[in-house]
């Protein structure tokens, strides 16, 4: 059945932290469509690979989705579901672009859908040390005619304030009053910087994800948690360290996983392959810069090779009520894919 990959790829719900079934329905498929091997690794991340030679292109994508989850249907030629644009469709297409292409003398695919993407990247992590690939391609939805050259970093942290307990009739400022000061003095520091940079990709972008306060019979506290996407030449050390400077006497607690910003170079084999294929299938190629994080954060520090980001789908769409994709756009992503495959390794 045409689209059978990723139709049911889709309908395998697997929110960060429940992606077994979804990998051992995507490793069976890839078995199916021919790949020289399949399984899952020690992360729980679904691998395919095809061929054995030695240059080796690694295709990134995710498998696990954010939680909610969509019924599954096609209706006008449209797939509705979770994980439709982020990520399934561009991980579906990875798998059968290479299905397509088949083994090529000399050269190693390998499609890895990766576990917790959404959450802490632990499936890129645990990649990111198996393998060195001469090229990369990351699965994130751009559209069939466009690449993402660059995806910003990103730093989480919890702000606290502790005050001494006073009458709400006093003149001294509650611990949730401090917090509120120390939140603007963040946002007034970042709007500093960004007030000479008017491309968004170049800005420190704040998301305030959460507040929550407290008190016993001493002691009262504010926090907040902060999302700050990191344009290229801030790194997470230097953000933290300018962020417990603007903070004062507030603690600042790192959370999670920091990671870069991450731009790569427009003057590649890979890319050129890219834009010869878009072309090829009729599009107008466009590059794009994007305001999120990726895998692509996570693995280029170590692979350092060519790379982009590849996929089908309307990224404004991700993590939506209304995740779709087009069976239309899908299939000429697949064709791109394996048109830019079949250049880059002739």
């Amino acid at each position: 059945m045409a689209h059978e990959t990723l139709i049911g790829l889709v309908s395998q719900y697997s929110p960060s932290g429940l992606e077994q079934k979804a990998a051992e329905w995507l490793t069976e498929r890839m078995q199916s469509l021919g790949y020289s091997h399949s399984f899952i690794d020690g992360a729980g991340n679904a691998v395919g690979i095809m061929g054995d030679g030695p240059r080796q292109v690694v295709l990134l994508g995710h498998i696990d989705t954010v939680p909610g989850n969509i019924p599954v249907k096609v209706n006008e030629g449209v797939l509705f579901g979770r994980g439709a644009v982020d990520a399934k469709g561009p991980l579906a297409c990875f798998t059968d672009a290479v299905s397509q292409l088949g083994e090529v003398e000399g050269w190693q695919f390998v499609v890895i859908g990766a576990v917790d993407e959404e959450r802490n990247s632990c499936g890129a992590r645990f990649a990111v040390t198996k393998y060195r690939p001469e090229f990369t391609v990351i699965g994130e939805p751009n559209h069939w005619n466009r690449v993402a050259l660059g995806y910003k970093g990103v730093a989480w942290s919890e702000i606290t304030v502790r005050r001494s307990q006073t009458h709400s009739a006093g003149i001294l400022r509650t611990a949730s009053e401090a917090l509120v000061k120390t939140w603007l003095a963040v946002q007034e520091f970042a709007g500093k910087y960004n007030q000479d940079k008017p491309r968004v990709f170049d800005q420190i972008l704040l998301t305030l994800r959460g507040l929550q306060s407290g008190e016993d019979d001493f002691w009262q506290w504010a926090t907040l948690q902060l999302d700050t996407r990191l344009p290229p030449g801030i790194s997470p050390e230097e953000w933290y360290t300018w962020l417990k400077e603007v903070c004062g006497d507030a603690e600042v607690e790192r959370k999670g996983f920091a990671v870069p910003a991450h731009v790569c170079d427009k003057n590649t084999p890979l890319v050129r392959a890219f834009l010869s294929s878009i072309r090829a299938q009729g599009g107008t190629p466009a590059f794009v810069y994007k305001t999120g994080t990726a895998d692509l954060n996570t693995v280029m520090p170590t692979w350092q090779c060519p790379a982009l980001v590849y996929g089908p789908g309307d990224s404004t769409l991700d993590h939506t009520l209304d995740e779709q994709v087009s069976l239309e756009e899908y299939e000429q992503a697949v064709q791109v894919l394996v048109g830019a495959l079949t250049k880059l390794s002739a």
